[in-house]
Order: C-alpha cells, then sequence, then structure tokens
C-alpha cells in the first residue's frame, strides 16, 4: 500500500459531479481568486496553500474565547486527522457528500480534505444559513453548524449521516433532531486538534474519541487530549469534563467561566442547560463582581426587554438563579456564529 501524502487526489474524487486531478484544482484556484465570489476566493486561497511545497498550512482561530491568532498545522497530520474521520464514519470511496461551510475556517478546509484523500463525491455550494433551501439532492454525508442544521430540519431525511460542530448544540435543536430517522453526531474538537477528535450522537452525554486520541483530566478537571497522529505534545484545553474512560468523556463547561458565588462553584453552562427550552430567545449566564456573595449570576438575553417569569428559573438550583437580568439588542458573535461573552457585556457598558 503506498503511503498516503497530502499531494495525493484520490482518482474517485468529485466536485460538483467532476473528476479533477491536482492540476486541475490549482488551476480552478487561480480562476477563484481572480474572478471568483468571496467564498471562492477563500477556496482559491486554500487550494494553493494545500498544494504548495510547503508541509504546513497557517491557520486562524475563531477567538471565541480571546483574541483570535494564528497557529501552524503540518498537512500530513489533517490527512491522518481526514483518515480517522472516514474511518470513524465509516466513510467510503465515492460516498457522496455536501460542503456547505465557509473555507476560511478548519471545518471548511477539512471537508476539501477528506474529499481528496478519501475519494468522495462532493457538492460545494456557497456557505449560508439555508444550505439545502433550493437542494433536493440525496447524500451520504455532510457538516454543518447548528444554526444550518435548525433552519434544515424539513430536508435532513437527505442525507444519511451529518455530524454538527462548530457550537454546541442547543437543547431544544436536539430534541427536534433525535426525532430524524438519520445519523447525526455532535462533534467535540478546535483548531488545534484540526477540527473535532471526538463525537457523540445526538441524545447521548458522552463523547467518544476517535480512532488513536485518548483523553485524561489534570487537577482542575480539565480535558487533556493525546492525539500522536495529529501532534506530538500533549494539548491541554480550559474544559471542564467529567471523564469516563481514556476515550469517553461528558462535556460540562468552560474553566474560565466558572462562578463562584458564596462559595459555591456554578458552570454557566450547565445553568443554560436547562433553561434551553424555557427562553424564547439566546442568552447566555456569566458571573459578576457582588461585593457580598463574590460573584453574582447574571443572564444576558439577547433583543428587546421582555417579561421573564420567576417561575421559569425553578428548574435552578438555588445558587444558580440569576441574581438580575440584562438584556442586550444584539450579541457579538464569531464568524462562525458563537457567542462572544465579554465583547458582548461591553455592549451595555457603551450603551
Amino acid at each position: 500500500m503506498n503511503t498516503v501524502t497530502y499531494k495525493n487526489v484520490h482518482n474517485h474524487f468529485k466536485i460538483n459531479g467532476y473528476h479533477l486531478t491536482k492540476e486541475d484544482l490549482c488551476r480552478i484556484a487561480y480562476s477563484f481568486i481572480k474572478e471568483g465570489a468571496d467564498f471562492e476566493q477563500a477556496v482559491g486561497d486554500f487550494l494553493l496553500d494545500w498544494f504548495d511545497d510547503k508541509s504546513y498550512i497557517d491557520m486562524y482561530t475563531s477567538g471565541t474565547t480571546g483574541e483570535p491568532k494564528t497557529i501552524r498545522i503540518e498537512k500530513d497530520a489533517m490527512v491522518k486527522s481526514a483518515i480517522a474521520t472516514g474511518d470513524f464514519f465509516g466513510l467510503e470511496p465515492g460516498n457522496k457528500v455536501l460542503h456547505c461551510l465557509p473555507a476560511n475556517y478548519v471545518a471548511g478546509k477539512m471537508m476539501f480534505i477528506r474529499s481528496f484523500i478519501l475519494g468522495l463525491d462532493m457538492d460545494f455550494v456557497a456557505p449560508s444559513s439555508h444550505p439545502l433551501e433550493y437542494n433536493d439532492k440525496k447524500y451520504d454525508f455532510a457538516a454543518m453548524v447548528p444554526l444550518q442544521a435548525k433552519n434544515s430540519l424539513g430536508k435532513l431525511t437527505n442525507i444519511k449521516k451529518i455530524i454538527i460542530g462548530g457550537v454546541k448544540v442547543h437543547k431544544s435543536l436536539e430534541q427536534e433532531l433525535i426525532k430524524l430517522p438519520v445519523e447525526i453526531y455532535e462533534t467535540y474538537g478546535m483548531t488545534e486538534t484540526i477540527t473535532h477528535i471526538a463525537a457523540k450522537k445526538i441524545g447521548e452525554e458522552a463523547f467518544t474519541t476517535l480512532p488513536n486520541v485518548t483523553v485524561s483530566v489534570n487537577e482542575n478537571q480539565c480535558l487533556e487530549i493525546v492525539a500522536k497522529n495529529i501532534r506530538d505534545e500533549k494539548i491541554v484545553t480550559n474544559d471542564i469534563v467529567k471523564l469516563i474512560s481514556e476515550t469517553q468523556f461528558v462535556w460540562l463547561g468552560r474553566f474560565d467561566n466558572v462562578i463562584n458565588s458564596g462559595g459555591i462553584k456554578i458552570m454557566p453552562e450547565q445553568v443554560e442547560g436547562k433553561l434551553s427550552t424555557l427562553i424564547p430567545r439566546r442568552y447566555f449566564v456569566n458571573g459578576e463582581q457582588d461585593d457580598n456573595l463574590g460573584e453574582k449570576v447574571v443572564l444576558y438575553v439577547e433583543g428587546e426587554p421582555i417579561n421573564i417569569d420567576n417561575s421559569v428559573f425553578d428548574v435552578l438550583d438555588k445558587y444558580e438563579k440569576p441574581k438580575e437580568i440584562i438584556f442586550i439588542p444584539k450579541f457579538k458573535e464569531t464568524a462562525t456564529g458563537k457567542i462572544m461573552r465579554e465583547e458582548s457585556k461591553k455592549l451595555v457598558a457603551a450603551n
């Protein structure tokens, strides 16, 4: 068996119905950069980066928990990540896949790489919040963000397997997805891990790692990842988890979001989960300084003020109940749709 390298393009690979070689893709890249729409220009840049003589690609993190930054990823590691995804989800040469993510970020790049390496028949469309609106084709596999899945509920049965990532799947969306006769997975990962390193079926609690990935926790109960095919060093995250085994974990929340209220540690994400079907707006929970408690729980709600009955908070423990509700006309978010808590809070001060 020949060693797979990043310069290989599988002979089953197709894009929008056409078999294309490495040389074809490079020609298309120049055309996209010169004459294409914005989303095509991003693809053109990626294709030229992928097939150049460098062994790595520089990528940008989304900036969810801090300033966006550039990190360097080895191309061979991205190939191994693509193969791991193929093994985990049973992807085979010739499978029909839908690519509806922007190529600026790692998830969009990885859909191309999986298709090159695994020999997938890929339909590539402009990224939008309604990717299936005018599309009735049948697919074996697709990757989406939660907003795309939410806006495509009526057509998701046209896809056999779907992975959803980028933002945590909201409880109300999860309840809709569970009803569908489709294999749908929520994924866990980040740019540093070259997209997802674990996945779980919608409705399940625990994530299971992909092949050749093991996990542990440190003294803060934060997840640590060993993915030797991807990175030599251990990846230490700020995600608090409940460890089940070296290949399974339950995500609980972010260490940097933990609220210490009167000595009680509260995880905003757990509070948000309990409220998930009870507040008809986007919202998040944050800890704010308080003279008596040290920190108090504050609920931030997107949009104009509305009345939220106190009975809504009956699902929460005593210390989890918000001491204040603040309305923000429009949350700040990253390009991948994640709410930027600190940046959104600054809008209150600005007003």
